[in-house]
């Protein structure tokens, strides 16, 4: 049996597997481990069948979390400590050099450096466990390097890649890039398709506003709408006192619902329906086949 992690949910959903978070039974950064008891029967169950485990988007991962993920192994495959991950084989998927971890240090930190070393200090023990961290990646005993680039066929984007990987961008790419800036001649008006329909990020949540009042249908009351201008955004959770829902319009998901459906913070959906009573959802516009993550577009019936 093989269990599929990631550290994030985009990523875990990509792969129909979990976040790795939601493994340990713990929040992002809460400091809460999950508790490990001996005995622990569903812990074990989790993993009796489990003899690999792949870990996507690698770079992602620290040597904290890493270690805490030994741990829960271990302990639910009751064998020898010194015995990685409990005997399973673990297989990482990623680049070093992608996003680093958030709050933790990145799989590649070489202690043995002097700016790493600090002898004259007593190690704390998140210090001892980044150490154990660091010892269960330099026991990796195969590696398989993908060279050939599959994402882009453009040769001249990918020779920028390359130098901007080492560090060795020149004028030329810079050039390129500003090719793609917003304001150059290249670029088309943003009132003509398919500008008009990107999505606009602002830092202000009045600026925010006055976009989705632009782009909404008015409505006719006007005491309703006063007083639904006049709620101020602690009183609403920070969406608008008026919020236009128009069906078909497009929706960004701001939270996770269901990772195992694809329906996770950041994916784009259609909205069609605002439901009051689970009696009242209209059948025909819910959709019964969720498409891959690749498309980054749902059907979305959702409920108030």
């Amino acid at each position: 049996m093989i269990r599929k992690l990631a550290p994030t949910c985009i990523a875990a959903a990509e792969i129909d597997g979990m976040t790795i978070h939601s493994l340990l039974g713990e929040q992002r950064n809460s400091g809460k481990a999950r508790a490990v008891k001996p005995g622990d029967s569903k812990l074990e169950k989790e993993w009796t069948l489990v003899e690999y485990l792949l870990i996507d988007e690698m770079s992602m991962i620290g040597l904290t979390l890493l270690a805490k993920l030994n741990r829960i192994i271990y302990a639910a495959k009751h064998t020898d400590p010194q015995v990685p991950f409990g005997g399973v084989n673990v297989i990482f998927f990623g680049d070093y050099l992608q996003y680093r971890p958030v709050y933790d240090v990145p799989l590649h930190t070489d202690f043995t450096l002097p700016v790493k070393s600090k002898w004259n200090k007593i190690a704390t023990e998140k210090q001892i466990q980044q150490r154990v961290g660091r010892s269960l990646i330099l026991q990796i005993n195969c590696v398989v390097k993908l060279t050939p680039q599959m994402r882009t066929e453009d040769p001249r984007y990918l020779q920028l890649l390359e130098r901007l990987r080492h560090g060795e961008c020149n004028y030329d790419d810079y050039e390129l890039l500003l090719t793609r800036v917003v304001g150059q001649s290249s670029v088309p008006l943003l009132s003509d398709s398919p500008w008009n329909k990107a999505p606009i990020l602002v830092f202000r949540n009045e600026v925010r506003t006055k976009l989705n009042n632009k782009a909404g249908k008015p409505i006719e009351d006007r005491a309703l709408i006063k007083k639904l201008l006049e709620l101020s955004d602690s009183k609403t959770e920070h969406p608008p006192g008026l919020l236009p829902l128009v069906p078909g319009m497009p929706v960004i998901l701001t939270e996770n619902i269901a990772i195992q459906l694809g329906l996770i913070n950041g994916v784009n959906g259609i909205f069609w329906q605002l439901v009051y009573q689970e009696d009242s959802m209209s059948t025909d516009i819910i959709s019964k086949n969720f498409p891959r993550m690749h498309d980054m577009s749902i059907d979305l019936c959702t409920p108030w």
